[in-house]
């Protein structure tokens, strides 16, 4: 017997039980009744009054009317126990009916679920009927799937995309090795400027890594939670991204500004300076030579906040939120030879962890705002 036979078994049998308990509970207050009714309605008249029979017997009154209250009273329990078990068997048939209709919907949820796997899921219960508690499980199965399915699929593309950055400096270093050996007059600069190649191309892929493993590792933690918070100041992690990219922009001519006012944070310090030296990253390396970034720390409405904008070429509105996908670049996107394109989805991933927000705007002139909001941490004196 199958689990959804063996539940709507199970409700038939407790509807009979109350069918039967109901009907068993109404002809005992029949039978008391009826009792008590007879007796209000007995004739009180002396008790040598009555007729003499036939065969010489003398039939008083109150022996005539105790044997119609018997004969009442045993007729109402017989035809009461009929309509009893008459009851209970409709009553039986009724409740099964009823219980397969009641769990006619957990029926076509546990088929959906059957059908589900992680190549399908596409799969929908679409549950029509009132807004009962059924439906309301149906359609949180329905969402439930959504992000399923969503999740799913943003994995599968991640996959892919990490293979294809990966393929490319692995290709790279294979190539440039291949043409080393297959040269036999190669020269001592020939194999110096191979390595150079070949040491580049595994720089890429050890950032490229690092940047997979620190994503991995904040996804997990927006789901386990932080292990270990510490008061962090933001314009000391500010400070620190700046400072390395100092040189890169000066190559550039690029102008860095920044403004701190006092803003602190409780959370994970490696984490929260990632994401500050993300930002001032890509404001530096998608920026045009002569440019500016400019940076700015503090408190604003309750919450501590890290902007980040920047010149730069003209980013169309409708591509700003696809920034913060992962292997999504601005500009030249997969021809970029700087960056992994996680930046951004790495800061998305460290704002989520320590319950913050993240907003990135397009300037008209060029570049972007990039604004992070994160809970403040409370003064020591608090």
């Amino acid at each position: 017997m199958s689990a959804r036979t063996t539940l709507r078994w199970r409700l038939t049998i407790v509807y009979g039980a109350v069918a039967a308990a109901v009907g068993v509970l109404l002809l005992v207050l029949s039978v008391v009744l009826v009792r008590r009714a007879i007796d209000a309605a007995r004739i009180p008249l002396p008790a040598n009054f009555g007729v003499r029979l036939p065969d010489g017997r003398i039939l008083t009154v109150d022996t005539f009317q105790d044997s119609l209250r018997k004969a009442a009273l045993d007729s109402l329990v017989r035809q009461g126990l009929i309509v009893l078990i008459v009851v209970v068997v409709v009553g039986v048939a009724v409740a099964y009916f009823l219980a397969g209709r009641v769990l006619r919907p957990l029926q076509q949820i546990t088929s959906t679920a059957q059908r589900l796997s992680a190549e399908q899921l596409d799969a929908r219960i679409a549950l029509a009927g009132p807004e009962d508690e059924l439906k309301q499980l149906a359609d949180t199965f329905d969402a439930m799937l959504e992000r399923l399915q969503a999740s799913f699929e943003a994995q599968r593309r991640f996959v892919a995309d990490a293979s294809h950055e990966l393929r490319t400096p692995l290709a790279v270093m294979r190539t440039e090795v291949d043409v080393a050996l297959a040269d036999p007059d190669a020269t001592s600069t020939d194999l110096r400027a191979a390595a150079l190649v070949v040491r580049d191309a595994t720089m890429r892929a050890d950032r490229l890594v690092d940047s997979l493993l620190l994503l991995a590792r904040s996804d997990q933690l927006s789901v386990d939670g932080l292990p270990l918070r510490e008061r962090v100041e933001l314009p000391e992690v500010c400070a620190l991204a700046l400072s390395a990219v100092r040189s890169e922009a000066a190559e550039r001519g690029i102008a860095l500004t920044s403004s701190y006012a006092p803003a602190a944070v409780l959370g994970d310090r490696g984490l929260l300076e990632r994401l500050a030296g993300n930002l001032v990253e890509n404001g530096v390396r998608h920026n045009v030579d002569g440019g500016w970034v400019r940076v700015d720390a503090g408190t604003v409405a309750g919450r501590a906040r890290l902007q980040v904008m920047n010149s730069g070429p003209v980013v169309a509105a409708e591509e700003v939120p696809r920034l913060f996908e992962p292997f999504r670049r601005q500009g030249p996107g997969r021809t970029a030879r700087r960056g992994a394109g996680l930046g951004l989805s790495i800061v998305k991933a460290v704002a989520t962890v320590h319950g913050g927000t993240v907003v990135a705007e397009a300037r008209p002139d060029g570049g972007l705002v990039v604004t992070v909001d994160l809970p403040c941490c409370p003064s020591p004196a608090d």
